[in-house]
């Protein structure tokens, strides 16, 4: 009996509680071997997933299934996803004094790379479509940030510095994309940018200082509640916190970030008389608990985000050459930039680095962010869709360029290493006989 004969058995609810329990299940599985697949191959695991959406969107077509409005889906997943993407980063985030140089170039890769990127795609976007400076850089914005999202699981195989510096640079560019991305649309609510730069900097400073006491209190209890369920806990009360900051208009991506590293690192927050408020040794386990749990819960949310979103996909839509042209400048330029500042702060071994700048989760969630108001109908979401597929087969060529560069190196190393060993043997036999 065929797939369809067994969904067609159900009549005409393709829908149903456990067709939709089997195709979940299916595509957790099918992620985690991607997963492996990328680990070996170099091929990022999220290009797979939107290939599969765009797979299950095709299938959809075949049975008939009418046109699904997934964008409620998408928003919130996104909305988890980055929470929890964001979380998973700084809790690799261990702040020590070596580590001070890499985590300065990382934020000032990011800052530029998001300036120039944002203020050259802007340009491009403005002669194009003929529309004022201010909203072609709103809408540039999500096109100039680094996605965390597909970074992050993608950079395993690198060496340790570059994978941390990857990390540092990709979250760094997700809070200050976002950030940008507020303060411009302030500015264009209130045609100000003086009193809306003045509102941002008190909206900042107000979120850094509500971050720092919310995130003692949350270490603080994380270190000392007794019952056995407290992970899904912390992570609600997270999820809670953002929200609530989100509807005051604060930044609470920051939040997230800086309770992940003070999670992290209580040596450098909890001294002196603090010192006494939590035992290191009981937060360190329940820290690396809650990690795992973060990964896990950061994996399934990533999983269904780029499956849904790969079904939202129109594909003819890239095929307008006009989306293409314009697409192709902003990715020379996006580039161009990426490779001056990355000779500047990285020096001249600045490979694969380069090549790691996908457009991913926070460019698809703050496009459809824009309000109404400043909408502009002549911008073809196909652009939105052309830079994220290129910037992520970009990765693809240049992650398994790396993988086949460090093979090669590998292959004389453990060459003199074998010889070493069998002189050594040959040495020893000669002198037993």
């Amino acid at each position: 009996m065929s797939i369809y004969t067994i969904l067609a058995s159900e009549g005409t609810n393709i829908f149903s509680s456990y067709n939709l329990i089997i195709g979940a299940s299916l595509i957790i599985i099918l992620s985690y071997f991607g997963n492996i697949i990328a680990q070996k191959t170099n091929i990022p695991s999220v290009l797979m997933l939107i290939i599969l959406g765009i797979l299950v969107k095709l299938g959809f077509d075949s049975f008939g299934v009418e046109e699904i409005n997934f964008f409620p889906t998408l928003e919130v997943l996104g909305i988890v996803g980055l929470i929890m993407i964001v979380l998973e980063a700084a809790l690799d985030l261990d702040i020590e004094k070596e580590k001070l140089p890499t985590i300065g170039k990382a934020m000032a890769v990011a800052l530029l790379g998001l300036l120039g990127s944002a203020f050259s795609a802007a340009l491009i976007i403005q002669n194009f479509l003929d529309i004022d400076f201010v909203t072609s850089l709103l809408y540039a914005t999500p096109l100039a940030i680094l996605s965390s999202a597909i970074i992050i699981p993608s950079v395993g195989s690198l060496s340790h510095s570059k994978k941390e510096f990857m990390v540092y640079e990709s979250t760094f560019s997700d809070i200050m994309g976002i950030m940008m991305f507020y303060l411009i649309l302030a500015i264009l609510d209130t045609g100000s940018m003086q009193s809306a730069g003045t509102e941002f900097g008190i909206s900042l400073v107000l979120t850094i200082l509500v971050s720092m006491i919310f995130s003692y209190f949350l270490v603080w209890l994380f270190a000392n509640l007794t019952g056995s369920v407290k992970l899904f806990f912390l992570i609600a009360v997270l999820l809670l916190l953002y929200s609530v900051g989100k509807l005051f208009h604060l930044s609470p991506l920051l939040l997230v970030l800086i309770f992940g590293i003070v999670l992290t690192n209580p040596h450098l927050f909890f001294r002196g008389p603090l010192k006494k408020l939590v035992d290191h040794e009981t937060l360190k386990i329940v820290e690396h608990d809650f990690h795992i749990i973060t990964i896990e819960t950061a994996f399934v949310i990533r999983t269904f985000f780029f499956v849904v979103f790969g079904m939202t996909i129109t594909l003819a839509s890239i095929m307008n050459l006009n989306v293409i042209i314009i697409s192709m400048l902003i990715l020379v330029l996006i580039y161009v930039v990426r490779v001056i500042f990355l000779r500047i702060f990285v020096g001249k071994d600045f490979m694969p680095e380069l090549t790691i700048a996908p457009r991913g989760l926070i460019t698809i969630l703050l496009f459809y962010a824009i309000p109404t108001a400043h909408q502009v109908e002549d911008f073809d979401s196909g652009i939105l869709l052309f830079i994220i597929l290129v910037t992520s087969l970009v990765m693809t060529f240049g992650l398994i360029a790396d993988g086949k560069k460090n093979k090669l190196k590998a292959k004389p190393v453990q060459e003199v290493e074998d010889h070493l060993i069998s002189s050594s043997e040959g040495a020893i036999a000669d002198e037993n006989l």
